[in-house]
């Protein structure tokens, strides 16, 4: 389940980090459609300027008659309005907030009448304090002409309001930040809080970022401190820039809501499996806990049957010589400690390595160098492992009563190897007896020996080989590999 979690939420940050690149693209379309308006709304204004320009009592300097056409155009943008016109030398000439001419001061913002008067067209000013009331206006400035030369700069400083309108319609929603800004990044339109932000300057980054391109998309942290997805894209026409921006929390909230429904749903399923783990684990400890008291009851009752064929033997065998009884009782030793051998790997079955090492120990307390071992590790089963320890018991009884290990000089090798063969694997156990005594084949086969022969072929399926040759013994003994787990 923790990898599935894990994997869920790591769909929800992939997913939120589509969103956010989604987000981005729709910031920046928003703020070309905003410029588009914004576009369309000044446009609307210079057109209406151009006709004004046009008129024959303005041509004519008939400012009186000129008011009149004036005022209606005033009137269509709302109070705070105000057309001017200036000569080239920056003196007012109109004002369609004043009839009296003659008290009008010396416009602001020469800059901008010389640009109308230099370019012949229309032009845009920045954001400046009027020169009538102090007030911060922008103003759509147009030239008028009379006989082919500009004569006088008409202009037209339109209501703050019809801007401040323009981007609250624009808003897409409370989360969004729209500003406009001027040329040199000074704010003159804006949601929210447009009465503590108008008349200020971009943020740093903001306006870095607008001194080096016309468009781009950023983060950014507005003039409020929030952390914003934003976009900007400069006006062709007047050079102003649409500024919006999508709170960071809006954007981030979601992903945050999946995580928690995400974590919520996978801590319920982790609780349910690790419910259900528990129960089945309990289920199997209590299957390993019968299963090791069926063993342990198997090798209880396995020595005691030992222990009664140990008894019974020493009453058959009292009239018998010491010999013959000691046999007995090695064959029994024997086949004990395979049987804890097999107890101690919980009758999974047994390394041959460690099967033929219980069998010789009683053979190496004297000499451990005597005997060396070479071969696989071979996984054997429950059978075979105790018929094994069985033979070679068998065979290291004879080495030490009549061959290599029956004096001090004798050696021992011990190999065995596994042999590929359809339809199971064999196993080929070799014993090699050096420096014993000398050999002679025995007249009669005693019952050690056909205790090795039938239990190779009856119990292993395989057979057994003894070589009665002069430098020793060797012992052939091959079988059929059972399967082990």
């Amino acid at each position: 389940m923790l990898p599935l979690i894990v994997f869920a939420v790591g769909i929800v940050v992939y997913n939120y980090q589509q969103d956010r690149s989604d987000a981005t693209r729709r910031v920046l379309e928003n703020v070309r459609s905003m410029r588009l308006v914004l576009d369309s709304e000044v446009q609307r204004m210079t057109g209406g300027l151009q006709v004004l320009a046009l008129t024959n009592s303005l041509r004519q300097d008939d400012f009186e008659t000129f008011r009149r056409i004036a005022l209606g155009f005033v009137e269509q943008y709302g109070k705070g309005g105000v057309v001017l016109i200036s000569d080239r030398k920056g003196r007012l000439l109109f004002s369609s907030a004043t009839e009296d001419a003659a008290s009008l001061p010396q416009r602001g913002h020469r800059e901008i009448i010389d640009k109308v008067f230099a370019t012949r067209s229309p032009q845009y000013s920045d954001l400046f304090a009027s020169a009538i009331d102090g007030q911060q206006v922008l103003t759509v400035e147009v030239p008028v002409f009379r006989d082919g030369e500009v004569i006088y700069d008409l202009s037209f400083s339109p209501p703050i309001r019809v801007f401040q309108e323009l981007v609250e319609k624009q808003r897409p929603d409370q989360f969004w930040t729209v500003s406009l800004l001027d040329t040199k990044g000074f704010i003159f339109a804006r949601v929210p809080n447009p009465g503590e932000t108008v008349g200020k300057q971009a943020s740093g980054p903001l306006y870095e970022a607008m001194s080096r391109t016309a468009e781009a998309a950023l983060s950014t942290v507005s003039l409020d401190g929030v952390a914003l997805s934003s976009a900007f894209t400069r006006s062709q026409l007047t050079g102003w820039t649409v500024v919006a921006g999508v709170a960071e929390s809006s954007l981030s909230a979601p992903l945050w809501r999946n995580i928690a429904i995400t974590s919520l749903i996978g801590g319920v399923l982790l609780l349910t499996g690790l419910t259900f783990a528990i129960r089945m684990a309990a289920t199997i400890a209590r299957g390993e806990m019968l299963h090791n008291l069926l063993i342990d009851e198997l090798n209880h009752r396995v020595k005691n049957t030992l222990a009664l064929m140990q008894a019974i033997a020493v009453q058959t065998f009292r009239s018998a010589s010491r010999d013959e009884r000691t046999k007995f009782e090695g064959r029994l030793g024997a086949l004990a400690e395979a049987h804890n051998l097999l107890s101690q790997e919980k009758w999974a079955g047994s390394e041959l390595r460690d099967v033929i090492a219980r069998a010789l120990q009683p053979f190496l307390l004297s000499n451990p160098d005597r005997i060396r071992m070479a071969g696989p590790a071979v996984p054997l089963s429950p059978r075979l492992a105790v018929v094994m320890s069985m033979i070679v018991h068998e065979i290291a009884t004879n080495a030490a009563k009549y061959g290599a290990l029956s004096n001090e000089t004798g050696r021992v090798t011990l190999d065995w190897e596994v042999i590929s063969e359809p339809p199971k694997p064999r196993l080929r156990l070799i014993w090699t007896e050096v420096g014993g005594p000398p050999v002679t084949a025995p007249v009669q086969r005693g019952f050690g020996s056909r205790l090795i022969e039938r239990s190779a072929r009856d119990q292993l399926g395989g057979e057994a080989t003894v070589d009665f040759l002069p430098r020793g013994v060797v012992c052939t003994v091959t079988c059929t590999l059972d399967e082990t787990r």
